[in-house]
């Protein structure tokens, strides 16, 4: 059973302390509400609210080809649509059905730009608690999410502990390193300098679709490793029957385009098709803002308030959220007494190992939800009790029940 709606929640405001009248969420709700099985995904950075494959999606749905974690989610798979009642709900300031800068401003009856209010993760979190209210859900069986989503998988721990039994964080962090904050700074600034952008307000004439995605490009560099571009492209030419992106320079006939490029090139066009610049601004905003102690003076006096169980899932190839990062999360859990297990994946998929792996993803999502920590498919990085040994991470690659 599988519903797709969008619910107004009235006023809403926000941290930066502006309010619009009105907060449309748009949200997916999959399988059957018992009353203790709810389960809440949080999409990343460009995600959804259309999570799993629905029998009527007949294709796009939400503006995506495809759902985007539909070998995780669904009848039968990790999160079993079957047992549970999965809810994925679309975050303020996107643009796929809940009110952002592309949605009209009920004051002036144009669209929002860059008159919408700022967003961060908290904004998320708390429109989510207001729209599992409004479905009649209390407490939840766990919260799940991947990047930008497990920091928001974060933020409901110490915003909201007392709701969550279980918590899955894969491939995030506390908090964004300078060199990702620098790289969204140039992805952002891609698309504030494009001509087309006119301070946001470039509805209804030509978009910034160049700045946009330059920015897309940046960002898919940062989700692959170096050794996965080195399989998928290596230095190979794409060929002479490939188009350029870009015009080319009057030299650039004497140098091959290569298949890195037109990856590049091929990615951006279609996310041009899909995403709204300013959404983009708005969303990387928000991911950058997050910092876990904010207001706290740790990280784990930011989870000392949680009882329930949280599962960290992280990745060797992922150099936008390490491995390292992942563990300093997973002492400061323990520093808490937060019962916590840090699963680490052997993978040269880099960041996108989350969205591509779901044979090895699913499996300790699946023992989470079922048995909890205990789970035959997680391992942690915490020595046994007896042993002495500095931090060596146990690198797992596939799993099986």
């Amino acid at each position: 059973m599988t519903t797709k709606e969008t619910v107004d929640l009235g006023e809403f405001q926000f941290e930066s302390g502006e309010s619009i009248p009105n907060l449309e969420v748009a949200y997916e709700t999959y399988g059957d509400f018992t009353g203790d099985n709810a389960v809440l995904v949080c999409h990343a950075l460009t995600g959804s609210a259309h999570v799993a494959r629905r029998p009527d999606a007949g294709g796009e749905t939400a503006g995506q080809a495809r759902a985007w974690w539909g070998d995780v989610v669904g009848p039968g798979k990790a999160i079993d649509t079957s047992e549970y009642y999965v809810v994925c709900a679309n975050a303020p300031g996107s643009c796929y059905g809940t009110t952002g800068p592309a949605s009209e401003n009920p004051e002036t009856g144009e669209p929002y730009g860059t008159d919408f209010p700022p967003v961060t993760v908290g904004d998320w979190t708390r429109a989510q608690r207001e729209l599992l209210d409004a479905l009649g859900v209390g407490r939840l069986h766990a919260v799940v999410g991947g990047s930008v989503g497990g920091m928001n998988v974060l933020d409901w721990l110490r915003r909201f502990p007392d709701d969550v039994e279980r918590a899955g964080a894969v491939a995030t962090a506390a908090r964004l390193d300078p060199q990702c904050l620098a790289l969204d700074t140039v992805a952002r600034r891609a698309i504030t300098s494009d001509p087309n952008w006119n301070g946001g307000h470039y509805y209804g004439g030509p978009e910034p679709r160049d700045g946009l995605a330059r920015a897309r490009q940046i960002g898919h560099i940062m989700y692959l490793s170096k050794a996965s571009m080195g399989r998928k492209f290596g230095r190979r030419s794409a060929g002479r029957e490939a188009v350029r992106g870009d015009p080319p320079d009057s030299a650039a006939a004497f140098f091959p385009y290569r298949e890195v490029e037109s990856y590049l090139d091929y990615q951006a066009d279609k996310f041009t098709d899909r995403f709204d610049a300013n959404s983009y601004l708005y969303m990387t905003r928000a991911m950058d803002d997050f910092d876990l102690s904010a207001g706290y003076e740790s990280d784990a006096d930011a989870l000392a308030a949680f009882e329930g169980e949280l599962l960290l899932l992280s990745f060797t190839g992922d150099w936008h959220f390490t491995v390292e990062q992942a563990e300093a999360l997973a002492e400061a859990c323990r520093d808490a007494s937060v019962d916590v297990a840090h699963h680490v994946i052997e993978s040269d998929h880099g960041h996108d190992a989350f969205l591509v792996e779901p044979e090895t993803v699913g499996p300790p999502l699946s023992d989470l939800l079922e048995t909890g920590l205990e789970g035959r498919a997680i391992t942690d990085t915490a020595p046994a009790a007896d042993e002495t040994s500095d931090f060596a991470p146990v690198h797992t690659s596939l799993f099986s029940k």
